[in-house]
């Protein structure tokens, strides 16, 4: 059976999730809305309208929202040709290539977003698809952008293994059966990240590729 190594993008691959702050959080203040960039930081992982009716809660006017994202998605592209992997994030990529691991993408970016963070990346020739969230009814912490990926890769849960940077991560790998490991240069605590189901936690994708051939990759469940 083949092996799949699915990865969350943001945070986890490609050092954005502070950009993703910065940018909702302008986002929200153009819109009148006051939100704790702290508080945002912890919804990021989240879809938009997912991360919108965390913050905002169900009693927002749900009729902005799509004026929300759009202004996020307009601050946040601005950033498009200055993403940057972390330190590692290729490297890690082809040396599990290298070891017959098949490499699945799973995100919520898409379009414009999801092309520049593959060219930040730069690691196309080893990445079998992309789950993104335009393929799924609904995104993380839901099982199904996993269960997406899995399909990708051709292989069940116990066969994969899920490598992501936040709770809705950890929590999205939980419901789908799949082991999940844990990157804290997302900015999310070591123990929030274990509580939500995380089986292994390391500080970057230079440290996990380190601990590649001694850690949790090494073997299937």
């Amino acid at each position: 059976m083949p092996r799949a190594a699915l990865f969350d993008v943001d945070g986890t691959l490609a050092d954005t999730n502070h950009l993703h702050v910065v940018t909702w959080w302008e986002a929200f203040r153009q819109a009148g809305e006051q939100v704790a960039t702290h508080d945002i930081h912890r919804a990021i992982g989240l879809g938009s309208t997912d991360l919108i009716a965390h913050l905002l809660g169900d009693d927002r006017d749900q009729d902005r929202d799509a004026e929300l994202s759009a202004a996020h998605g307009t601050l946040y592209g601005t950033y498009f040709e200055r993403l940057a992997a972390f330190d590692g994030a290729r490297d890690l990529l082809y040396a599990l290539a290298a070891r017959e691991w098949r490499i699945v993408l799973a995100t919520s970016a898409g379009g414009g977003e999801l092309a520049a963070l593959r060219r930040a990346i730069d690691a196309d020739d080893v990445i079998t698809g992309v789950a993104s969230a335009d393929d799924v009814a609904s995104g993380k912490p839901a099982p199904d952008p996993v269960h997406r990926a899995l399909d990708i890769a051709g292989c069940g849960p116990k066969d994969a293994v899920f490598v992501g940077d936040t709770v809705w991560d950890m929590r999205a790998a939980r419901r789908a059966g799949v082991r999940s490991v844990a990157l804290l240069c997302g900015g999310i605590p070591r123990h929030d990240l274990e509580e939500a189901g995380a089986s292994a936690v390391y500080a970057t994708p230079a440290d996990l590729l380190e601990h590649l051939d001694s850690g949790v990759l090494t073997g299937r469940q």
